[in-house]
Parts: structure tokens; C-alpha cells; sequence
């Protein structure tokens, strides 16, 4: 997903967002069959390969025909309505998955998604009109095999090469350097054959040279690892310290978004409702959201409310739907309308990052944090102990159920301070992140100041001569 995700803002540019976003189900009906026929890990791993490539592009093409198809002042709306189908398919999918797998297995599982994937596919291109074309395209007269020939392969090759080297070197059990430094030395050729060797570069310089551009991407790239900090550890929080059964620990991602979607949905309800700047909106919802992470961490306790604990979530998530909604349309102001789709395929492909980014790095200091408390805990104690139960601890939440007595006692602390030091940094991330958005600053590119005086220009003769 992370990788594909640039291409796919140039391909809905070059053909049509309509036939791109159609194939994009078809691959992920593909990869839904292939991992469910799997028979090795192999075949497995393929099948999720390609169902993540479908999956880069659904969200971002969604979002470029939602923004190219909508007014200013109905915007802001739909932006909130194709971040929240993506919250709540993520949260629905847990849930049902978790409650089908036991009946049915992980194979059927996953088949019933082709269908479903093909259905959604057909209804996306009958329902979006068939001469719908992206606004500022220059590609509208090209033949096909003069539209091909603007593809960037090399720097399709180079980017992906890049990312999945990154990737790869953070997502294991422990960090490889090796991958690291070798995508340290690709990102600078990409960088360069984007420069001086590309004809039509997936990501054109003058993108690459954008402070807004660059700042709002690593500022989401942070919110999102601090907020991703909550969707893979509320649910461990239920489990190994709350003593909730495995279904009950899932539900709780039901109202953080449910807070995500009303964040995004209330904001371009009642507020994003033109073109322009949301600077302040963007920062002041951005500092709301560590408030909840801080509260979190200290609530994240065997003794504290699970009303007030699930209060906490919705307002996490409903503090994030917003500022992703207000950063993304304030991008958009401080870019020029030619390279939206670029900047919005770009700005997923950040925002993917977080997910990887917030498992290897916050999963790394709470997996620390967590063996540290059970070693110190089980020793204070004076108990007898095997490496093995403080693997499966580490392994498994659940785990924690099945002990009584000290070891428990021990255990669910162990778990509780893990949790708090996770917070308490994702906490201090998002504070980082909120002076890094502010150096997006708030004016607009000066061609598109030069363009709006332009037709507002046109606008007033076509008003005087029209009068006389």
C-alpha cells in the first residue's frame, strides 16, 4: 500500500480516476482469492501483496474524485465521509473477523471478500459517471500507448525499492540496519532520477520543494503514529489489565472510530465549507488530541473507569477525524490545484507509513518497557520464574488471564506501565508534531493567487460590460 500509493495519484491523472479505481477492486478481489486458496506462507504472503496494491489506490483515488466532483462548500463533507468508510471498515472488519473465525476459519474469511470487493467495484463504475475526468489534466488527448510512455517506471522502481527496504528494516521483531542504510542510498538516486531524468516523475519537483507539502506530511506521519499508539493498545489495555474476553477488548475500537468519523464528518459539516485556510482550526485540534493521550496514560490502570476509559477513545478519535480533515483541505490551499492528486497520493503514502512506524517503534518501547517491569517485578518478588512465561507475557495479553495470585498481580503492573510509558510518548510526539504543522504556514502558491486576481479580473468586466 505505502509503496504504490504516489503512482496511484499520477495513473488517476493519466487515465481515467473512474476505470483506475475499478481496477484497483479488481486486484484486491484478486489478492482476497489468492489468500484464501493459500497452502504456504508463500502463497499467503503473495495474495496479501496483491491485495495491498488494490488497497493503495481505493482510498486515495476516492479521495481525489470526492474533492474533484464536490463544491468548497460541500468539501470538507465528503473528505469526512471517505476517511470515515476507511475508520469504520477497519473496526467492522475486526469485529466480524473475530467473531467468524472461530465458525467458519481464516481461508472462508477471507474468500467472501472477493465478491464483496467485485460487487463494490461494479457499483463504482456505474455509479460515477462515465465522462467524469480529472480537473487540470493535460492527458486528455493522449492515446493509451502515448499515456503508458509517460509512466515513471524508473521511478516507480526506485520509490517502491525505497519504501519496502525502510519498511522492512522496522517491522521485524527487532530493527535492521541493513535494509535502513540500503534505502538510505536509493532515496537520493529517486530523488535525483525525479530531478534530472524523469520526463513525467511521480512526484514532481515542485512538489518535492514545497514546505506545506513536506511539513503536513510528516506532521501526519506523527499524528498518526501517536494515534495508532491507541488502536494497537486499547484493545491490549482490556485484555491484559482489564480482564476482558478477546471480543469485548475489540469492541473498544468501536468508539474511538466512531469519534474518528464524527471528527471528520462534524468539521466539514459546520465549518470546512470553502476554499482557503484552515491554519488555526488544523493546530488547535492537533494540540487537543495529546490532552486525550495524557489522560489516557494515567487512566490506562486495572482500578480506572471503563466509562470514562471509552470516553477518553472517542474523543481521541473524534480529535483526530477532524485535524486530518482540516490538515488535508489546508494543503490543498497551500498547493497549487495541478499536483492535488500527487499531494494527496503523497500524503497517504506518509500516513501509511504510520501504521508500520507506529507498530515497530511503539511497539519496540513497549515490549522494553513491558519485559523490564515482569523481570524487576517477578525478582522484587523473590518468585521463581521461566524465561518462558515472560515470552508468552510478551506475546500474548491474554496470557495474563490464565496466572493467579503474584504472578498476576505482577503481570497486569507490568502491563499497566508499559502502557503508560507508550502513551506518555505518543504524547510527547504529537506535541512535536503540532509545532511542525505550524511551520506549514498559511498563504497561498503565488501562481495561484496570480490565478484567482485573474478570473476574479474576468469576473468584473464580464460584470461592467454585461451592465452597460
Amino acid at each position: 500500500m505505502s509503496s504504490l500509493a504516489p503512482l496511484m495519484g499520477r495513473l488517476s491523472q493519466l487515465f481515467s480516476p473512474r476505470i483506475c479505481l475499478f481496477a484497483s477492486t479488481l486486484i484486491i478481489c484478486v489478492g482476497t482469492i489468492i489468500t484464501s486458496m493459500s497452502v504456504n506462507l508463500e502463497m499467503f504472503l503473495i495474495g496479501r501483496v496483491f491485495t495491498g496494491s488494490g488497497a493503495a489506490g481505493v482510498l486515495i483515488i476516492a479521495s481525489i474524485i470526492a474533492i474533484q466532483m464536490s463544491t468548497p462548500k460541500h468539501r470538507g463533507l465528503y473528505i469526512g465521509l471517505v476517511n470515515s468508510g476507511m475508520t469504520v471498515g477497519v473496526s467492522l472488519g475486526a469485529i466480524i473477523a473475530g467473531a467468524l473465525v472461530p465458525r467458519i476459519g481464516w481461508k472462508p474469511l477471507f474468500g467472501i471478500q472477493a465478491p464483496l470487493s467485485l460487487l463494490a467495484g461494479f457499483g463504482i463504475l456505474f455509479g460515477i459517471p462515465a465522462n467524469f475526468s480529472p480537473k487540470n489534466a493535460g492527458y486528455l488527448n493522449l492515446s493509451i500507448r502515448q499515456k503508458f510512455a509517460r509512466i515513471d517506471y524508473s521511478g516507480i522502481v526506485l520509490l517502491t525499492l525505497t519504501i519496502v527496504l525502510f519498511l522492512f528494516g522496522l517491522s521485524g521483531p527487532r530493527v535492521l540496519p541493513t535494509p535502513i542504510i540500503l534505502s538510505a542510498f536509493s532515496l537520493p538516486i529517486f530523488v535525483l532520477n525525479e530531478i534530472y531524468i524523469a520526463k513525467d516523475p511521480i512526484i514532481p519537483v515542485s512538489v518535492l520543494k514545497s514546505r506545506g507539502t513536506l511539513l503536513t506530511c510528516l506532521a501526519t506521519t506523527g499524528f498518526m503514529m501517536a494515534r495508532w499508539c491507541v488502536l494497537f493498545y486499547s484493545p491490549v489495555y482490556a485484555l491484559a489489565v482489564k480482564d476482558r474476553g478477546p471480543a469485548v477488548a475489540g469492541s473498544i475500537l468501536i468508539p474511538t472510530n466512531a469519534g474518528f468519523a464524527s471528527g471528520g464528518v462534524l468539521a466539514g459539516i459546520f465549518h470546512i465549507r470553502r476554499n482557503g485556510s484552515f491554519y488555526l482550526p488544523t493546530l488547535i485540534s492537533m494540540g487537543l488530541f495529546p490532552i486525550t493521550l495524557l489522560v489516557l496514560a494515567f487512566i490506562s490502570t486495572a482500578e480506572s473507569s471503563s466509562t470514562l476509559y471509552v470516553v477518553l477513545v472517542f474523543f481521541n478519535g473524534l480529535f483526530t477525524g477532524a485535524s486530518l480533515n482540516y490538515a488535508l483541505v489546508h494543503l490543498l490551499h497551500l498547493t497549487l490545484p495541478e499536483v492535488h492528486p500527487i499531494v494527496l497520493s503523497l500524503l497517504a503514502t506518509f500516513r501509511g507509513f504510520a501504521g508500520s512506524f507506529g507498530s515497530a517503534i511503539g511497539g519496540g518501547l513497549f515490549a522494553r518497557v513491558l519485559h523490564k517491569s515482569l523481570k524487576d517485578g517477578f525478582e522484587d518478588a523473590g518468585l521463581k520464574h521461566e524465561g518462558d512465561l515472560i515470552r508468552r507475557l510478551l506475546g500474548s495479553p491474554a496470557t495474563v488471564r490464565k496466572l493467579e495470585g503474584k504472578e498476576r498481580e505482577i503481570a497486569v503492573h507490568a502491563y499497566e506501565n508499559g502502557l503508560k510509558a507508550l502513551f506518555l510518548a505518543g504524547v510527547g510526539l504529537a506535541v512535536i508534531v503540532v509545532f511542525v504543522q505550524a511551520g506549514t504556514g498559511w498563504k497561498q502558491p503565488a501562481k495561484k493567487v496570480e490565478e484567482m486576481q485573474a478570473e476574479e479580473d474576468v469576473e468584473g468586466e464580464e460584470a461592467l460590460f454585461g451592465g452597460s
